[in-house]
Order: C-alpha cells, then sequence, then structure tokens
C-alpha cells in the first residue's frame, strides 16, 4: 500500500497556492487534465476564466454566493476562477476551492489576464 498523498496547487506568478477539490466527478475529471497551463482572462473585476479544451461532465447548480477562492466550471467547458465575494444569480459546477484569497485577489485584480499553471505533486 502506497503511503503517498498528492498534493493539489496552482501556481500565478511564481506564488503557489493550494487547492482543495470537492468529491464530485467534475472535480475529479478536471484533476484527469492536470499538469495544465491556461491563460485566463478578467471578467467583472471578480474572476478569471478560461476554455478548458475538454468537455467536463456538469452538475450545475445556481450557487448564490460566490466566495474569492472558489473554482468553479461555468457550461461544461469555461474553468472560472473567482477573487472577489459577491452575489448571483449564475448557475456553476463546484470544482474546488483555493486556499489564501488574500494573497491571490492581489495577484489577480494586477492584469487583465493571468497564466496559471494547475499542477499535481507527489510527496
Amino acid at each position: 500500500m502506497s503511503s503517498y498523498q498528492t498534493q493539489h496547487y496552482l501556481q500565478v506568478n511564481d506564488q503557489s497556492f493550494s487547492i482543495q477539490y470537492e468529491k464530485n466527478p467534475t472535480a475529479t475529471a478536471f484533476q484527469n487534465l492536470l499538469p495544465l497551463k491556461l491563460t485566463m482572462t478578467d471578467h467583472n473585476d471578480n474572476e478569471k476564466f478560461a476554455d478548458l479544451s475538454d468537455v467536463l461532465t456538469t452538475n450545475a447548480q445556481q450557487v448564490e454566493q460566490i466566495q474569492a477562492g472558489d473554482v468553479m466550471l461555468y457550461g461544461s467547458q469555461t474553468l472560472v476562477v473567482f477573487y472577489e465575494n459577491f452575489s448571483t444569480n449564475y448557475s456553476y459546477t463546484r470544482i474546488g476551492k483555493i486556499d489564501n484569497p488574500t494573497a491571490l485577489r492581489k495577484l489577480l485584480r494586477a492584469n487583465d489576464s493571468a497564466e496559471i499553471l494547475w499542477l499535481t505533486e507527489k510527496e
């Protein structure tokens, strides 16, 4: 039996953030795409988004309240990272939550786009 634990994280401007994934088929399918480098574009001064090359399984629900650090799927192919808290009427499929949303906000607010490297590492 292996004692390895898989830790997932992402990098923005050489700064690493841990991510806790939901236990659902969408999160699992996304993790199967890793490692992944995405240039994510700003939208509404509260999120970064990028279209994935693969269509993922969805279970979209109206989330009502977005929290900074939320990682969600819009539709079946658009990955969204939120860096502000706000209310919404849109439906998303939850993928995960990024730790340290305050530091993430500072990095993502600074530019119209951000290159984000999504990684998994055995430790």
